[in-house]
């Protein structure tokens, strides 16, 4: 069974976007893909382990900070306590994504709204 992992905050700091968990990250592995949850306005970064993959939710409180990501190419963090990983190839997702939400009717009304108000 896939697992979910909420980001509740997130900040810049030495010039990287750290997202906060809120729980474990240990054994996890960039599998270096962006998903879209259109229901939740959320965007999902996929990790994996040997169990399957887990899903990184970034909700839309967290997307201004995540704009810096477009313009600046921030490298992206996920950390829980001591423990802290790069998101791998998060920038490069991130624009694709993006560039094909804008105007894209297929991922909801709302979401292209959302996405376009904030990118």
């Amino acid at each position: 069974m896939n697992k979910r992992i909420l980001i509740s905050k997130a900040d810049i700091t030495n010039n990287k976007v750290r997202l906060q968990a809120n729980e474990p990250i240990t054994g996890l592995t960039p599998a270096e893909q962006i998903l879209v949850d259109s229901k939740q306005f959320s965007f999902v970064y996929l990790m994996e382990n040997q169990e399957g993959y887990t899903y990184i939710d970034i909700p839309e409180p967290i997307w201004p900070l995540l704009k810096d990501t477009l313009t600046k190419h921030i490298p992206v963090w996920i950390h829980f306590e001591e423990e802290e990983l790069e998101l791998t190839n998060f920038n490069e997702e991130f624009v694709e994504l993006i560039n094909n939400i804008r105007g894209n009717s297929n991922y909801g009304e709302e979401m292209v709204t959302k996405v376009e108000g904030i990118f």
